[in-house]
């Protein structure tokens, strides 16, 4: 039988949430931040849940999550 082996990539960017929700970080945070207002950047620290449409995908590089 061959190993399950995870995704590096995946498991570095893919947290599993207290409720079991695939969660995911925002993208635009990290340059090109003096344009962005406050808010907008307060916003994307907030982890957001993995759209339904690609849980599947993301659970089948992360097999041991």
């Amino acid at each position: 039988m061959v190993k399950m082996k995870t995704v590096k990539a995946a498991s570095k960017r893919f947290k599993k949430s207290g409720t079991g929700k695939l969660m995911r970080w925002h993208a635009c945070k990290s340059h090109i931040l003096t344009k962005k207002s406050k808010k907008r950047k307060r916003n994307l620290r907030q982890d957001v849940a993995v759209d339904p449409g690609s849980v599947k995908q993301v659970q089948r590089m992360l097999p041991h999550l």
